[in-house]
């Protein structure tokens, strides 16, 4: 399993003096962009396929605070993959420094093509460490249909 380390900075703090929504968020996206970029997902790789990730959605759940005398371990499995690498679903777990479970989140994304504005499949040398990326109890092949599956639709304001 991917792991990354973080010390809990006095700036990662919220006004209730435990770790905030966006200091998970800025964990879990760290750790994931570590993992790709040690896995061949440089810049240099991204520029030159004009590639680059998109979030759908992270899913938070909070099972225990973290404070600031805490360190957290962010891992990091892969909960699905479409055949082609076009959609790709993480899943994060948050430890503190005893190996208490205090968050997980599951995250869905794509590729998008910087040039077209369009969702592409992942180029085929780049798919291979994802494959390679240890696999949630749950894993699946996924497909457009699971990047839908909560149904959720914009509502305009001229809808309300």
């Amino acid at each position: 399993m991917y792991t990354k380390s973080f010390e809990i900075r006095w700036s990662d703090l919220d006004a209730n003096r435990h770790l905030a929504n966006s200091s998970y968020q800025n964990f879990m996206s760290h750790t994931r962009m570590a993992f790709l970029v040690e896995n061949g997902f440089s810049q240099q790789e991204l520029v030159k396929h004009n590639l680059g990730p998109v979030v759908f959605y992270e899913h938070i759940f909070y099972f225990k605070e973290l404070k600031p005398e805490d360190h957290v371990k962010v891992s990091l499995e892969l909960k699905g993959l479409s055949a082609d690498g076009m959609f790709f679903q993480f899943e994060h777990n948050i430890y503190n420094q005893r190996g208490e479970n205090s968050a997980r989140c599951e995250m869905m994304g794509s590729w998008l093509d910087l040039n077209t504005r369009q969702l592409r499949e992942l180029p085929k040398h780049l798919l291979k460490p994802l494959e390679n990326l240890s696999k949630t109890e749950d894993y699946k092949v996924l497909t457009k249909e699971d990047t839908r599956k909560f149904g959720v639709k914009p509502k305009h304001l001229n809808e309300v």
